[in-house]
């Protein structure tokens, strides 16, 4: 079939125009590509700033926090230098209050008991056969050094200004008079006490005519310094 001059332009027209459409739809699908392309990596370019932000973040708190545990951790060592200085005055001021018979107080420790000599040979001088106040110093000193916490004679307890004379055969402890037997009580480590006693301080007493018991209490207990004059 042969086409006339209208019908050919017709159809070149209908040509033109798939043409111009298919190649307008080519175009648009690939500006929408283009523009999706661009908005994905705007998103990705958005996320790593995001992301660079968090870390640089995340590092300066890492920084901050290094520093403050720093800081903790100084103030804990200085807190505990001073805990334990405080710690170790408390304990140095009970242990001078112990001394000072400023406390009452109770433990374990020993009794050392000095008695009169139970024989006197006819003719002596009986002063060299009783107990002296240097007998019951010696016993008291060598206690101290020791280790004992406590020390009463007699149930009268011991300070740092006690005052012990002999008046006749009796011994003044604090202006309180005692006969004899006397009762040198020490609270402390009784195994150590017991053992200096023995060691450096019975023999001594034995040869000046002094009888000497030394025995083991895990219950003495002893009232404040001058509890009722006060």
């Amino acid at each position: 079939m042969r086409l006339n001059g209208k019908q050919l332009f017709l159809s070149l027209i209908l040509l033109v125009t798939g043409f111009i459409l298919s190649f307008s739809y080519q175009m648009t699908e690939k500006q929408n590509r283009s523009i999706e392309s661009n908005n994905e990596w705007k998103r990705e370019d958005s996320l790593r700033n995001q992301i660079l932000t968090i870390q640089k973040s995340n590092h300066e708190l890492s920084g901050s926090l290094r520093e403050m545990q720093t800081t903790i951790a100084k103030k804990e060592k200085k807190l505990a230098k001073e805990e334990q200085s405080s710690y170790n005055m408390v304990e140095d001021l009970t242990k001078l209050r112990l001394l000072t018979g400023d406390v009452k107080v109770e433990g374990e420790g020993i009794e050392v008991t000095l008695s009169d000599a139970s024989y006197m040979p006819e003719g002596e001088n009986p002063n060299d056969y009783i107990v002296h106040e240097e007998h019951v110093r010696s016993v008291i000193d060598e206690l101290l050094v020791s280790g004992a916490e406590a020390i009463a004679v007699n149930g009268q307890r011991i300070s740092h200004d006690t005052f012990i004379s002999c008046i006749g055969p009796v011994i003044s402890v604090n202006g309180t008079q005692y006969p004899a037997p006397f009762v040198i009580s020490a609270i402390g480590d009784s195994s150590t006490l017991e053992k200096s006693m023995n060691l450096y301080i019975t023999d001594k007493l034995l040869d000046d005519g002094i009888q000497v018991r030394v025995g083991v209490n895990s219950g003495i207990q002893m009232e404040p310094y001058l509890t009722e004059e006060s």
